[in-house]
């Protein structure tokens, strides 16, 4: 199956399914059988790969918005976003659905320890991007919640878009920033 067909697939779904409601006192019931979970959904859009069909951000008076889909990498695409528009630096904020890998910085090692959580709602994300050695640097950290109202944060490591999709705001600053890897910590750090 091809990306097109399986997000037109994915989008007559989900319009299926909000439509729903709306009939449920005129269709039987099996009228939606067909319909996919949003895991089939998800794994379906995550197997097709490739350059996505949609647009995904738009400019605002103090920066953009941006949303992303279930699959999508949000450190790949704020890193694609922020080398296409040449953004000097920016505040980043979002919400939305996701698989997250948080980690804690272990000082004696100089590394992070890591712990990935499926299926979380990220309830708040907030950080940067900056640049490091002329490629985009993002830091953002975040707390998650799961099914049974625990939440986890700190540091994300890496964040995929979960069943439904993630809202991104970034705010924009005129002036490039940098970050460099401190000696004494072993961490990178934002100059201003």
């Amino acid at each position: 199956m091809d990306e097109t067909y399986l997000r037109r697939h994915f989008f007559k779904n989900i319009a299926m399914l909000s439509a729903g409601a709306a009939v449920a006192s005129i269709a039987p019931a099996t009228a939606f059988a067909q319909a996919a979970s949003p895991a089939e959904c998800e794994a379906g859009v995550i197997a097709a790969g490739s350059a996505d069909v949609q647009q995904r951000y738009v400019k605002t008076p103090t920066g953009y918005f941006m949303v992303l889909r279930m699959g999508d990498n949000v450190f790949e695409h704020l890193s694609r976003f922020a080398m296409a528009e040449s953004i000097p630096a920016a505040s980043v904020t979002a919400i939305g659905f996701g698989h997250a890998t948080f980690g804690f910085w272990n000082a004696n090692k100089k590394d992070f320890d890591a712990k990935t959580f499926r299926n979380v709602e990220m309830g708040s994300i907030v950080g940067s991007v900056a640049w490091k050695e002329g490629k985009p640097s993002i830091h953002i950290h975040g707390v998650a919640g799961d099914s049974s109202f625990n939440a986890y944060g700190g540091h994300l490591l890496n964040l995929e878009v979960g069943t439904g999709s993630m809202e991104i705001t970034l705010n924009t600053h005129a002036k490039r920033l940098e970050r460099a890897v401190d000696p004494c910590i072993g961490a990178n750090v934002l100059g201003i």
